[in-house]
């Protein structure tokens, strides 16, 4: 039995990590293995695989078989291109942008193109090829673990490297926005990139169309505090607007 009981976050992360490794866990072995009993170990296996984490089978829960790379979500183009848009207005030409992954921060780096002089550090393979042949733009990729379904890097390598860089803005998109629950994202791995980008940016703006106001992710990224800026589109209920307001955050609507 493991000395101490991890939290929620962390314990999920173990066994996303050990079911990496070998491709099938139990449920008897990560209760003994994480000092967490049965129940919880089911409840968290079956929330994992609500989220698409992992298969469950009796028992225990076997590795997602993999899919082919993502492409931009067919949900709520118009209104990601939107907010998008509406992001690009407010981007100054010369400004150092941390970006990281997602379908609203890909169709951020084609509003992009029409700005000058940017300089931009992201953890997303498409958002580096969409405007690493802009001139005048100077694009860092960060290195590290590639994720081979939703193309992007993460990782100790991709941390140490994201620390010698601080930037006028972290532009992020994620999974979820609530006062309760803060800025949620479902990937565990990417949520310490998203982060840092926060802390090492002297502005966060959370990109977020109506589907993801009110809803938490899997993993924390920041209290809502820590946010100067939501964006996000015209269907978005004023309540829940309202309710970032309340905190103190701006919200545009696209």
């Amino acid at each position: 039995m493991a000395p101490y009981a991890l939290k929620i976050d962390a314990r999920r992360r173990k066994i996303l990590e050990t079911l990496e490794q070998e491709g099938r866990v139990s449920v008897a072995r990560l209760s003994e293995d994480l000092g967490a009993t049965v129940v919880t170990i089911r409840s968290d296996l079956n929330a994992l695989a609500r989220d698409g984490f992992l298969e469950r089978i009796q028992g225990g829960a076997i590795r997602k078989t993999r899919v082919q790379p993502q492409r931009p979500s067919a949900a709520c183009v118009e209104e990601k291109k939107a907010i998008a848009a509406a992001t690009a207005r407010l981007i100054r030409d010369g400004d150092t942008l941390f970006i990281n992954s997602g379908s609203t921060t890909h169709q951020l780096a084609l509003a992009l193109k029409e700005r000058r002089n940017l300089q931009i550090v992201t953890n997303s393979v498409p958002v580096a090829a969409e405007l690493n042949s802009i001139a005048g733009f100077r694009v860092i990729l960060l290195g590290g673990t590639l994720d081979p379904q939703y193309l992007y890097t993460s990782g100790g390598d991709a941390q140490e490297q994201l620390e010698k860089y601080q930037a006028d803005y972290a532009i992020l998109s994620l999974d979820g926005v609530s006062l309760a629950a803060g800025i949620t994202t479902h990937h565990a791995d990417e949520a310490i990139i998203d982060r840092l980008m926060v802390e090492r940016a002297a502005h966060t703006w959370i990109l977020a169309d109506h589907t993801k106001m009110g809803r938490a992710g899997f993993s924390l990224v920041c209290p809502l505090r820590q946010v100067h800026t939501v964006i996000t589109d015209s269907a978005c209920a004023e309540a829940a607007a309202q309710t970032i307001r309340e905190a103190q955050v701006r919200v545009i609507t696209a």
